[in-house]
């Protein structure tokens, strides 16, 4: 029987996703019976999924509780906060909410994927708020690597939530106007039930750094280089990124050129929403090549070392844009965890050619969109929350801004992860009944579970390999085996796997002989045992038999 969990006169939190993992953020708050949803992200796949390039949080949750889900609420625009939008927003079927900037680039996904009827799309100016159910809404504008980042101040009759989203303090944001430390002490002194709160940067000892400083850093590498070509990789979602390289530009004399389709719809939603105003007038890339060498920046995506992303194609030679040794390609992102081998491919590409590299570690290029351990100390006073709740990140992420908010001064922390419901109030604050968080794959088409058998036998099948037996109406036998490390070997292999799976067969008697489950087993463990034998492997084996699509 199905647990109940609908929340009473409480306030409950709950992580789908985001919690134990940087990525992928789906939270809910549970009160008087019904549930608020912030954010629906998704995250990118990695070799844990061969094959697969998405993954999402399992929604199983709630979707078995549509009926008392109020809405769902987005803080900002970046792929982990609102990738799943069009996969789930229609199941779902409750209205979302979004800031101008955000709800553009959702409405674009939304019309990608033929839903724009289907989901009702709120857009929330800047200083409203709105109710849904016990909870009345307002947006906090706060810095971020994205226009339009904003905090939730979320009001239930149990107290208040600050619900950061992704964040930092910024004294030169570029973009957008952050909350004051006034306007956010005051918010402290009316009073801060909880503060749920992003955990990426804990571990940095220093501010994540001016948005403004960047320009003057990125100025000066780029006026360094005069008479060489200039590409610039950076985050195609950082909006304030892209407003200082158009400045850079003007300042160096350079025109500018953007490679990369996720850039131009970027600068498109951006300009369409009051941002990028001043940006410069930008060449095609005929123009950008027949241009003196100094008198060009080029800015491209594909900076995590993503294969077909502009950047990828342009290591290759295989792109419009081309760059010859003494030219310089600037790195003005973070290189996020896991993407260490795809970037190092690409740099080295460039590095053979003779192409000059620069990363933030060499140059001051880049600063993060997330608060490092002065940030957090800092709001931490000007909140002074009851709870904390460290989200967006990894246990040692989140166990340590535990471990910080204690030490400054918060009564009470709350280290949770995907799936735990915690109760904020009233009582004493924690984990109170465990639901189910799993995860789901987009693969092709179709979206399954990431733990179902599909997905466990492509990674054995990558790991190990596959040989298929075909045994014919006679007992006859064909062995084909695919990845298997052979090579030379391979005939002799095969001949061999052969003989061993036919003797195998043939040594069944009476009721076994004819039963083909029995001779299915005995062929397969026969061609295992070659297999393992000849390559060290113990690959999936698959057996073909008359009257079976599957052996």
């Amino acid at each position: 029987m199905k647990k109940d969990f609908t929340p009473e006169d409480e306030l409950l939190f709950l992580a789908l996703g985001g919690s134990g993992e940087i990525g992928m953020n789906v939270n809910l708050y549970g009160c008087q019976g019904q549930w608020l949803m912030v954010d629906l992200g998704m995250t990118f796949s990695g070799n844990e999924y061969p094959g697969v390039d998405l993954v999402f949080a399992d929604l199983e949750f709630i979707e078995e509780r549509t009926d008392s889900l109020v809405g769902i609420v987005l803080t900002h625009a970046h792929e982990d906060h609102i990738g799943a939008v069009p996969y789930f927003a229609a199941e779902l079927g409750v209205p979302l909410y979004a800031t101008p900037f955000t709800a553009d680039l959702v409405r674009r996904k939304l019309a990608e994927a033929g839903l724009v009827d289907e989901v009702e799309l709120n857009v929330i100016e800047h200083n409203d708020s709105f109710a849904l159910g016990p909870f009345d809404i307002a947006y906090v504008p706060l810095a971020h690597s994205i226009a339009e980042g904003h905090a939730l101040l979320i009001d239930t009759p149990h107290g208040r939530v600050f619900h950061t989203g992704d964040w930092k303090l910024d004294e030169e944001p570029i973009i957008g106007e952050p909350t004051t430390e006034e306007e956010l002490c005051e918010i402290g002194d009316e009073g801060v039930l909880a503060l749920v709160c992003d955990s990426t940067n804990v571990f940095n000892p220093a501010e994540s750094g001016s948005e403004g400083a960047v320009y003057r850093a990125l100025h000066e590498e780029v006026a360094r280089w005069d008479g060489r070509r200039v590409l610039v990789t950076t985050f195609a979602s950082n909006v304030a990124r892209l407003h200082t390289l158009g400045a850079v530009a003007q300042a160096t004399g350079r025109r500018l050129c953007v490679a990369g389709r996720s850039l131009d719809r970027m600068i498109e939603v951006s300009q369409d929403n009051g941002y990028l105003t001043e940006f410069p007038e930008l060449v095609d890339f005929d123009t950008a090549m027949n241009l003196p060498r100094g008198e060009v920046l080029i800015v491209a995506t594909g900076g995590q070392g993503e294969p077909r992303a502009a950047l990828a194609r342009i290591a290759e030679k295989q792109h419009p844009i081309d760059l010859t040794e003494g030219d310089v390609v600037l790195f003005s992102s973070r290189q996020i965890p896991g993407n260490e081998i795809s970037v190092g491919r690409i740099q080295n590409l460039l590095a053979e050619r003779g192409i000059v590299v620069v990363t933030d570690r060499q140059s001051a290029i880049h600063v993060s969109g997330h608060p490092g351990r002065p940030e957090l100390e800092a709001l931490y006073t000007w909140l002074r929350p009851r709870i904390l709740v460290p989200v967006h990140g990894e246990m040692r992420h989140m166990t340590e801004q535990a471990r910080l908010g204690l030490a400054r001064g918060i009564p009470k922390a709350v280290v949770q992860k995907n799936g735990d419901l915690v109760r904020l109030a009233p009582g004493k604050p924690g984990k109170i009944a465990e639901v189910r968080a799993g995860r789901l794959i987009l693969d092709g088409d179709i979206i399954a579970p990431a733990d179902g058998e599909a997905m466990a036998m492509r990674r054995r099948i990558a790991r190990e390999g596959l040989v298929v037996v075909a045994v014919g109406p006679q007992r006859q036998v064909q062995v084909e085996g695919v990845g298997l490390p052979l090579d030379e070997d391979y005939g002799a292999f095969v001949s061999e796997a052969q003989s061993d799976i036919a003797d195998a067969i043939a040594r069944l008697k009476g009721a076994a002989a004819r039963n083909r489950e029995d001779v299915i087993e005995a062929a397969r463990l026969a061609a295992r045992r070659a297999a393992t034998r000849w390559s060290g492997k113990r690959p999936q084996v698959r057996v073909l038999l008359p009257g079976s699509e599957r052996g």
